[in-house]
């Protein structure tokens, strides 16, 4: 876990943006389908701020839906199975967003304080 925290800490120094912790045991918002998806189609991830038992995270792959049901609760822990190339990115604080494509080979990180505003 020490590692993890390293990992995303240094992540958020190479992009310039503030470290603010994801516990793991918190919920994200993410699309089901981002396993199979994320093999065609960039991961995009956003966080808002958190709120109650949520870190603020939203991660999908592949056309964005504003459908009440696109995003399913997810605990963060299990971002293993489901998207594990995003984890080391949890560590960027509320107003950043992240794109992955080419299996991580390809990544931007930017700040978007418009994700600030509730």
């Amino acid at each position: 876990m020490d590692k993890l925290i390293e990992i995303q800490k240094e992540i958020c120094n190479k992009y310039g943006l503030k470290f603010e912790p994801c516990d793991l045991n918190l919920k994200v918002g993410i699309t089901l389908d981002i396993k199979e998806k994320s093999k065609f189609f960039p991961i995009h991830a956003l966080r808002h701020p958190a709120q109650g038992d949520t870190t603020g995270w939203y991660i999908w792959a592949g056309d964005y839906s504003d459908d009440d049901d696109f995003y399913k609760p997810l605990h963060a822990s299990h971002l293993e199975d489901f998207c594990p190339l995003i984890i080391p990115f949890l560590g960027l604080a509320a107003g950043s967003r992240v794109l992955i494509a080419e299996n991580g080979n390809y990544v931007d990180v930017w700040e978007d304080l418009k994700l600030l505003e509730i």
